[in-house]
């Protein structure tokens, strides 16, 4: 019986996990990339309008995939807020050179590594104007933020720190893509409670083991990092390589 369930678990990690981060990564080693940081792209991608005297306040979460081979299996991602009015955009990303937490280091929608970013969650408006405030209290508090503080797996990285403040200001209403790896990575080693959406529960162990059960996150199990699951409230695959696929 025990063997049974132990074959059981290992197909359904290699059909589950290994299969579509493979065929993903041959994928993304049929395109043409960047060979280094100096020959990427970093310019606007355009997304974003200038800011003009009745702009909105922006709170905004961008995505775009790592640079060279850890394209095909992670996305990096970063936080844009602006006041309302024609108050120029700031941009917040956590690196692993210098100052950990980068301000205004990029375009507010700038390509990462070449890579095109893609938005993940846009709060505008009166939701954004009430939140910039806890917002920039979660940016100014996150923990990993010394030189050194630093780890590309399994965190504290880029998408840890973006974890952190949706995870402070859970009326964001946000999920990080699931491959954001190191999303899922906390303070603690061992984490039981709730999910940074606040709609569900999480436990997580050292960001290399974990489930999550919750509206905004749907079901997402990571091993070693990687996650797969479903999303039932925009119903979608989550799978490691290739990220969120929607059913409909």
């Amino acid at each position: 019986m025990f063997m049974r369930l132990m074959r059981l678990a290992l197909a359904a990690f290699f059909l589950v996990f290994l299969l579509p981060l493979g065929a993903h990564a041959l994928m993304w080693m049929t395109h043409e990339h960047p060979q280094s940081w100096s020959r990427a792209d970093w310019t606007s991608s355009g997304l974003l309008p200038a800011p003009v005297a009745d702009s909105p306040a922006v709170i905004h979460i961008y995505a775009a995939r790592t640079g060279r081979w850890k394209g095909a299996v992670a996305h990096h991602t970063w936080l844009v807020v602006k006041e309302a009015g024609a108050a120029p955009y700031e941009r917040y990303d956590k690196v692993g050179w210098g100052s950990p937490v980068r301000r205004d280091g990029w375009a507010a929608d700038g390509r990462w590594y070449g890579n095109m970013p893609e938005l993940v969650a846009a709060i505008e408006g009166e939701a954004a104007a009430a939140l910039l405030p806890a917002v920039r209290a979660a940016i100014a508090d996150y923990p990993f933020r010394e030189q050194g503080h630093y780890r590309v797996w399994p965190g504290p990285n880029s998408n840890s720190f973006v974890a952190h403040v949706i995870a402070r200001v859970p009326q964001l209403g946000v999920a990080l893509p699931p491959t954001a790896l190191g999303k899922d990575y906390h303070v603690e080693m061992v984490y039981a409670g709730f999910a940074p959406s606040g709609t569900g529960f999480q436990f997580a162990l050292g960001g290399l083991f974990g489930i999550t059960l919750a509206w905004v996150e749907g079901l997402e199990i990571n091993l070693f990092g990687l996650v797969a699951g479903l999303d039932l409230r925009r119903p979608a695959l989550k799978l490691p390589g290739f990220g969120r696929l929607a059913l409909v």
